[in-house]
């Protein structure tokens, strides 16, 4: 087992080092601190956990107490890949106060050393009663991770639907290794963590048990997080012209913007005389921001039209658009020399699950479905 946790220490500075050489974004620093963070606490429980909750009491809490860091940064580092303008704020800090407050009462617990005796996590009978505090602290610590997974998956929601108001495709930005790494890894930390909360009230399993449990997860998570998040781009790019931007949560963005009825329509016959004429679509990777640019409409606008004046989202505009030209290819002797799949990659498609899905999706019927009745 410590090999093992010795060999996450490793990937964790590996990884760490590596994303220190490319072009950091916001979320590469994030990632960067919590590798070394990760990498030192796996580190450091493999070289002394045998003596730290036998011999250091306190050291053995503040330890513990470092399990509320994990949260909070995985927290941080979706919300940096999810956002449009993702940096670090005040509030963000606000996710470390219970770490801090937790480490606080245990340097002031020092100064009283008949109080701190109590503050023990070995179970040995002392004639010290475990203060009240020590263990509402140790509840927080139990659960911050669910807490933190919930807080994710709610991320995870805005950014789906922040995909389908933006972009045309959702293969390779839906951070779809990052939901499962964490939707796994959620289940998993939580029924430990319970395992932990049980051994600690009721005294059933072993200590071992449950620290070798939590830090054997935290070792799987560290090697994935780490080679995964070393391949992740950002998903939002910034674009300089500041009426071209994405348009995250559309109701807040729309508020307060005056958009006429007549300006409206206007707009809207030109995007559909733009798209028929230009054929945007076939662009595999268009993306609001692009559109927006290539009509000079801002994003907030062209998003609006789409949405109130057609009742769907860009996502599904766009393919629409796609689907229309498979089936109009698909009936022209031109490209009888291309497979369904050579026409869809000619129609800005970019990857055949998504033709599939998306086909199906509009029509009713497979592609190949829909070629038979030909």
């Amino acid at each position: 087992m410590k090999y093992l946790f010795l060999i996450a220490v490793f990937n964790a500075f590996f990884f760490s080092i590596l994303l220190l050489q490319k072009k950091k974004a916001y979320h590469d620093k994030v990632l960067i601190v919590w590798l070394f963070y990760l990498g030192a606490y796996i580190g450091s429980y493999s070289l002394f956990s045998e003596t730290l909750f036998v011999d250091y009491h306190l050291l053995s809490a503040i330890f513990i107490s470092m399990l509320m860091l994990h949260g909070p940064f995985l927290y941080l580092y979706i919300s940096a890949l999810v956002n449009e303008n993702p940096r670090l704020t005040q509030k963000d800090l606000i996710h470390f106060a219970p770490f801090v407050l937790f480490n606080a009462f245990l340097l002031i617990s020092t100064i009283f050393p008949e109080f701190s005796k109590g503050i023990r996590l070995d179970h040995v009978e002392t004639a010290h009663k475990t203060p009240f505090l020590f263990n509402f602290f140790l509840l927080l610590t139990v659960l911050s991770g669910p807490v933190y997974f919930v807080l994710s998956f709610r991320l995870f929601r805005k950014l789906d639907a922040s995909i389908l108001d933006n972009f045309s495709k959702a293969e390779n930005i839906d951070l779809d290794w990052l939901k499962k790494l964490v939707y796994s890894f959620g289940g998993v930390w939580t029924i430990l963590i319970l395992f932990t909360s049980i051994h600690h009230a009721f005294h059933f399993f072993s200590w071992a048990f449950c620290t070798n449990g939590l830090f054997f997860s935290l070792s799987f998570f560290v090697i994935l997080v780490g080679y995964f998040g070393l391949k992740q781009k950002e998903v939002f790019i910034q674009y300089p012209d500041q009426k071209v931007e994405y348009v995250i949560e559309p109701k807040k963005k729309y508020a307060g913007v005056l958009l006429k009825e007549e300006d409206s329509e206007l707009y809207l016959n030109k995007i559909n005389r733009f798209m028929i004429a230009e054929k945007p679509y076939m662009d595999a990777n268009l993306t609001l921001p692009e559109l927006a640019t290539k009509l000079a409409i801002p994003s907030h606008h062209l998003s609006r039209v789409i949405n109130e004046k057609l009742g769907l989202n860009f996502f599904d505009f766009i393919n629409q658009y796609r689907v229309e030209e498979v089936k109009a290819k698909v009936t022209d002797p031109e490209y009888n020399h291309l497979s369904l799949l050579g026409i869809a990659f000619e129609s800005g498609f970019n990857t055949k699950s998504a033709f599939n899905r998306v086909f199906k999706n509009a029509t009713g019927l497979t592609p190949s479905e829909y070629k038979s009745q030909f």
